[in-house]
């Protein structure tokens, strides 16, 4: 089984930690991986850092601008993470925007994802349509999971649509807003989650886009699966001098 399914299949209120890869430098993605496992995450979205990030705020542009100044690639990302599954066991994702892997070549990056023991997709703007006429053969050929965004501005049938073609759990945006700038979080999400639950969708609900904390990671656990904490995680990690460290203190707040 796939180990997100397996994850879902196991657990509620899952905490997925996004960080960019090649942030704060260039060789801490194992550190990064490693640190956040051992410190009670559940799941693991690495981002491929890239110029034109599509709904990344400030924060999250920040660390892409650093990542590639620093010399992160697609190759050399995969390179980091040989033998990752070593010593990391929980489910990885391989986020980023499709420019960077149409660039590699889409079928090599999925195959290169399969060999080095990432166990999902999330490109934000590849479209639902484009991904199923294009793409979901081969993403299914090497058995990985594509996990697909809806948003408050999601039409019924779109989400239907999304639903029907996710084996996974679907990526919920609290908000129409980018990340790191949510401040209308608990109205919007309350709104949109008694919307979702009404469509008893088959696929499980993550949420992502402002949520910081132990509290409104509470929050979204009450109506979905679990949350995605990315802004405030990688913000953690700004001017570290022992990344290892930096994370174990982000991460005791959700301890219980």
């Amino acid at each position: 089984m796939n180990r997100i399914n397996k994850l879902l299949a196991e657990k509620d209120n899952i905490l997925s930690i996004y960080f960019t890869a090649g942030y704060p430098s260039f060789d801490d993605t194992r550190t990064v991986v490693k640190s956040l496992q051992d410190n009670g995450a559940d799941l693991i979205e690495i981002g491929v850092p890239f110029s034109d990030p599509i709904a990344d705020g400030p924060t999250i542009q920040y660390t892409n601008t650093i990542a590639l100044e620093n010399g992160m690639t697609v190759e050399n990302l995969f390179q980091q993470l040989v033998d990752v599954r070593e010593d990391v066991e929980v489910p990885l994702i391989m986020m980023s925007s499709l420019n960077p892997i149409l660039q590699y070549g889409f079928e090599e990056f999925c195959k290169k994802c399969k060999e080095v023991g990432v166990d999902g997709l999330i490109i934000p703007d590849l479209p639902v349509e484009e991904y199923i006429a294009e793409y979901k053969t081969i993403v299914e050929g090497y058995g990985l999971r594509n996990v697909i965004l809806i948003t408050p501005a999601s039409t019924d049938d779109r989400i239907r649509l999304i639903d029907d073609n996710t084996d996974a759990f679907i990526y919920m945006v609290s908000s129409s807003a980018i990340t790191g700038t949510n401040t209308k979080f608990a109205s919007d999400f309350s709104a949109f989650a008694s919307r979702l639950e009404q469509m008893k969708l088959k696929n499980p609900r993550i949420t992502g886009f402002g949520i910081s904390d132990k509290e409104s990671f509470d929050k979204v656990c009450e109506t979905s699966k679990g949350g995605i904490i990315g802004s405030a995680f990688v913000k953690a990690l700004k001017d570290s001098k022992d990344v290892a460290k930096s994370i174990g203190d982000f991460m005791v707040q959700f301890k219980n």
